[in-house]
């Protein structure tokens, strides 16, 4: 069987969910993204699945006036790797025009690492 790394960020941006998928070709091209790694945008954070503590984050995000969640899984590769894909994703982004004003980034990446959650530095 093969492993799947999965990672999930909690993001704030003022474009539509329709803007964000619209460039993030653009922009997974831009961060050279394996093509394998699978992306799914949900506005809402309470809109994406997980286990108990998961959702406990997710609920914190949307308290804190988080507007996007973004789960990712990437086959044959770790939860920390995925994480790292994530990462330059929405660092990619933030350099896009869904930023166009620069706007202060809000937003965490997580991953599973030994059964407890880890956000990523």
């Amino acid at each position: 069987m093969t492993k799947v790394g999965k990672a999930y960020a909690f993001f704030d941006c003022k474009a539509s969910k329709q803007q964000i998928e619209e460039v993030l070709p653009r922009i997974r091209a831009r961060a050279k993204t394996p093509s394998e790694l699978e992306i799914s945008l949900a506005e809402g954070p309470e809109n994406i699945s997980g286990d108990n503590k998961l959702m406990a984050i997710a609920r914190e995000a949307k308290q804190a006036g988080i507007r996007y969640a973004m789960e990712a899984t990437y086959p044959g590769a770790t939860n920390r790797q995925t994480a790292a894909e994530v990462s330059a994703v929405l660092n990619q982004a933030y350099q896009s025009p869904l930023y166009a004003n620069k706007e202060h980034f809000r937003g965490e990446i997580l991953f599973k690492e030994n059964g407890r959650y880890k956000f990523k530095e």
